[in-house]
């Protein structure tokens, strides 16, 4: 076996409703740079099997847009060893199955098998790691082409709603920016890209080097660890990949947007620009988001929908990324009400926050929500939020697989009065987007800066 470098560490969470919770890991970097994180558990008879490739859509560039998304495809069709449409069916046969996503950040897949298939899964995913292109062609790059301009069709132009976020983003960052086109690309640049663009943007991103590997499940790491030098050991390692690295992005004025869209009911969006995700800020405004639409006791539903009965739904959340992140209160007007109405209502009960502390109960109650769900993902190897991609995203986001305690003492450490200073800072008065989708011609029932609230 080639030689390793070898980090070897315990992940401890101390929950404190339970006893102490232990994901034990060992880490190694193989001599192409692949990082590889083994987990075992021999709880059931089960592995995952999951990869992130550090690349996502911000590494694109303008007018070259929505390749990492098309990768996502592409992955899936064919490799050197393994005939287009072999994939998910071998997998399949051995009691197996899969997927993937992307981000703004990254590309993750993963396989979720009994762990007598863990070889075969290791297999698939080096073959299309180390010789994609080998099957890849124009043909097959024209397909999914079309295949993801569909899916842009179904999911963004033709779905009441969804051109929301491409709006946002377009609006909260400058032009430029890796974060300001959507993860899914436009139709102009996917058109535009030609097959040597997309066998460049593989040959960059796609190597083992810009890669992490984490096996979670019924292992032997000393085996593992041999059939992952196997399969993957071999593929040289890609040139060193340059880290993002843009401007700051900061807002200092509203910006009022509206969309016509064949929707029955006006929906307004606001969104400001918020720490980067494990920063310091990042968990005040996840436990801001739940006190203000986490439920039913939340401040916002009470208002908006029980209460004064103008919205009939609310809700908010910090999305968390590796450059910045965004902070989002989306509400939906009862029929008969404008978007000024709900604007005003959501302005007034961010000052609240500004002013008062939220009480202790608001704040404990923020947190054992997200202990709750911290631990029912840890209950899992695989999956998009199991134990395997947990210590892939810490590993990513962090540099340190070891980062569970520290992320949820980021959460326990909070007081009331933490919250006020973050929602001062980060919910600024001016500094955010104000989307309003309306039904088409129905442009007066959006909000307006002249509908501010105080």
């Amino acid at each position: 076996m080639k030689k390793f470098i070898l980090f070897m560490a315990m992940l401890v969470f101390s929950s404190a409703v339970s006893a102490q919770i232990k994901i034990p890991y060992t880490h190694y970097r193989l001599q192409n740079g692949l990082n590889v994180i083994l987990h075992e558990d021999h709880t059931t008879p089960t592995v995952s099997v999951n990869i992130w490739y550090h690349v996502g859509s911000g590494y694109e560039k303008p007018g070259r847009t929505g390749f990492a998304h098309l990768f996502e495809h592409l992955m899936f069709e064919g490799s050197k060893n393994v005939q287009e449409g072999e994939f998910d069916k071998l997998l399949e046969a051995a009691g197996g199955q899969n997927n993937g996503s992307t981000t703004e950040d990254r590309t993750n897949y993963y396989e979720d098998i009994p762990s007598n298939a863990l070889e075969l899964a290791l297999f698939l995913e080096s073959d299309r790691m180390g010789y994609l292109l080998d099957a890849m062609t124009p043909e097959k790059v024209n397909g999914q082409r079309e295949v993801v301009k569909n899916e842009r069709r179904q999911s963004y132009e033709n779905r009441p709603y969804r051109l929301a976020w491409e709006t946002i983003y377009k609006n909260l960052y400058p032009e430029g920016h890796p974060y300001s086109w959507p993860v899914i690309g436009s139709m102009a640049d996917l058109d535009a890209a030609s097959y040597e663009d997309v066998v460049e943007f593989f040959k960059t991103y796609y190597a083992p080097n810009n890669a992490s590997l984490v096996i979670a499940g019924d292992i032997d790491p000393e085996e593992t660890l041999k059939l992952v030098d196997k399969w993957f050991g071999e593929i040289p390692a890609g040139k060193p990949v340059p880290p993002l690295n843009p401007a700051a992005a900061v807002l200092n004025v509203n910006k009022f947007v509206t969309l016509e869209d064949r929707v029955q009911l006006p929906r307004i969006y606001m969104a400001w620009i918020t720490p980067p995700r494990f920063s310091p800020g990042d968990a005040e405004m996840d436990l801001l988001a739940n006190i203000l639409a986490g439920g039913k006791n939340s401040r916002l539903y009470k208002r908006l929908v029980y209460d004064l009965q103008i919205a009939q739904d609310v809700s908010a959340f910090q999305s968390s990324s590796k450059l910045s992140s965004q902070f989002f209160i989306i509400a939906t007007a009862r029929a008969g009400h404008n978007l000024n109405e709900i604007k005003s209502v959501i302005e007034e009960e961010i000052e609240k926050l500004k002013s008062d502390n939220p009480s202790e109960r608001e704040l404990q109650r923020a947190v054992n929500q997200y202990e709750a769900s911290f631990l029912r993902n840890l209950e899992k190897p695989g999956g998009f939020r199991g134990k395997a991609n947990q210590l892939n995203e810490y590993f990513y986001y962090a540099n340190n697989p070891d980062y569970a305690n520290e992320d949820f003492n980021r959460y326990k450490a909070l007081s009331p009065d933490d919250l006020k200073n973050a929602a001062r800072v980060f919910l600024k008065k001016n500094g955010k987007v104000v989307l309003s989708i309306v039904p088409k011609g129905k442009t007066e029932l959006a909000a307006d800066e002249h509908g501010e609230g105080k």
